[in-house]
């Protein structure tokens, strides 16, 4: 068996720099070489200790990698020349801040579906930018780099989970009992309880619920045992078109297996359906009952 091919993928911003000798006047040549130590110098002083040998050093490895992801997604091409091009004629300043823009925006999307108010924190929303910088834009001149392919990854994870909770937070403004304002969410729980309580039909929308409002849809459920699929068509005629596909996405999975849906209309007793309930809502569950 031959061995495997492993294919070196230098950053961007290298492969280049490699091109100079051939196809950039010297004047261009040293036009960009002041700029990249001009950033170098600005990401020491922001992001290292710019006083030693050590800071110096991250600082131009995460210039050679801050480059290089701006250089990924404004070049629509895999050719280098193309990136040379950009970089003499935009500047690698403006290449360097439009891959520092991606980072900013991605550090500013949810992580996870539990939000608080830690998230919002302007202290902690700092530190988490400079660790995902660190993270995505290290980047050796003589190594392969694949901060690009983890940015698209983290990407394209958090957009799903923003539009979890973006799903989340309309349902809270439309609550049936009027706004909910807690900073702390959990944006599954809050569309466990939406989905679950759609089924009584009617189409109101509970977002936050406690023990004796759940004994009410128990005994209503098992009273007029009402039709789940019209109770859930009635909530997304309730959803705005850009809520619609998490809300659908999580009914086609309860609609397969949800323990309180499947359990409801039969003997279980209320502990056994609370505690499930919990599962599913967790921290979107007042305690109104000692």
């Amino acid at each position: 068996m031959l061995p495997a091919l492993v294919v070196e993928t230098l950053p961007r911003l290298v492969r280049a720099i490699k091109l100079l000798p051939l196809e950039a006047t010297p004047d261009e040549t040293e036009a960009l070489a002041d700029e990249l130590c001009g950033i170098t110098a600005m990401v020491a002083e922001k992001f290292t200790n710019d006083r030693t040998a050590e800071g110096i050093q991250r600082a131009l490895l995460l210039t050679v990698g801050g480059v290089s992801l701006g250089l990924e997604h404004e070049v629509d091409t895999d050719d280098d020349l193309d990136a040379l091009d950009v970089l003499i004629e935009e500047g690698a300043e403006s290449v360097f801040q439009a891959g520092f823009r991606m980072v900013r925006e991605l550090s500013a999307m949810p992580e996870d579906t539990l939000v608080g108010e830690y998230d919002t924190d302007p202290v902690y929303a700092q530190r988490r930018l400079k660790e995902l910088f660190v993270d995505l834009c290290t980047a050796d001149p003589g190594e392969t780099w694949s901060g690009y392919e983890r940015y698209l990854s983290q990407l394209k994870q958090r957009q799903g989970v923003q539009a979890i909770v973006r799903a989340a937070q309309w349902l809270r403004r439309h609550h049936y009992e009027g706004p909910i304002n807690d900073p702390d969410l959990n944006a599954e729980g809050v569309i466990a309880l939406a989905i679950i309580f759609a089924v009584e039909a009617g189409g109101r929308i509970t977002a936050r619920t406690g023990q004796r409002e759940f004994e009410r849809l128990v005994k209503s459920v098992r009273r007029n045992k009402p039709d789940f699929e019209a109770g859930w068509a009635e909530l997304m005629a309730r959803i705005p078109p850009a809520h619609q596909a998490v809300i659908a996405e999580r009914i086609a999975t309860y609609r397969q297996h949800c323990t309180v849906l499947e359990h409801i209309g039969t003997k279980a007793t209320m502990k056994q359906l609370f505690g499930e309930l919990e599962n599913y809502a967790g921290s979107e569950l007042d305690a109104d009952l000692p």
